[in-house]
């Protein structure tokens, strides 16, 4: 249900905000970048609720082969995303903060979309906010399916925790450079 969304992104939120500067240290952050990882790492994570209920929103659509909904939502948190990011940065000089913030406003914007395409859908699939709540079968059954799908995608996260450790032990410039990649290669395979 959309509340394991929720409470799965808040705990999250919370864990992030915790671990993130060790988390940082572990992975051999460069000290003259480390202080700004932390500022964007936990700003981000805040927006982790709002990722969790477009993501939950997100299989809910595709589930019923409406997957423009969930592009379209994509797209307009993207641009908003973007713009953000040159008017916090430009405009108000905000650096990586502002670039974090932009980050989770266009979460909440995809979150807030796909919540209201939830709620328009037909019958099968419709979101009824004044009934959610969570039912312990199904909570049951979620888990039974998303811990070990959850597991198998730590060992993957936890493998480009490792190389991006190596990374790091370049320098900022290689990480720069790391990231800029990613974005490339992120972009390539959405487009």
């Amino acid at each position: 249900s959309i509340m394991v969304a929720i409470i799965s992104g808040v705990f999250l939120m919370l864990l992030g905000l915790v671990v993130a500067k060790p988390l940082l240290q572990l992975m051999s952050t460069p000290e003259d970048v480390i202080d700004l990882a932390v500022v964007y790492l936990r700003i981000y994570c805040i927006g982790m609720p709002f990722t969790m209920v477009y993501n939950f929103g997100d299989a809910i659509l595709r589930s019923v082969g409406d997957t423009r909904k969930p592009l379209y939502c994509l797209i307009l948190s993207g641009v908003v995303n973007a713009g953000l990011n040159l008017i916090f940065v430009i405009v108000f000089h905000m650096g990586v903060s502002g670039v974090a913030i932009a980050t989770v406003i266009s979460n909440i914007l995809s979150a807030w979309l796909v919540v209201r395409f939830l709620m328009r859908a037909d019958e099968t699939v419709r979101l009824n906010l004044k009934e959610i709540r969570i039912q312990k079968d199904e909570l049951v059954r979620i888990l039974r399916i998303g811990l070990p799908a959850g597991l198998q995608g730590m060992v993957f996260s936890v493998a480009n925790v490792c190389i991006q450790a190596s990374i790091n032990g370049f320098g900022s410039d290689a990480v720069a450079g790391s990231a800029a990649a990613a974005n490339f290669e992120y972009f390539s395979y959405y487009a």
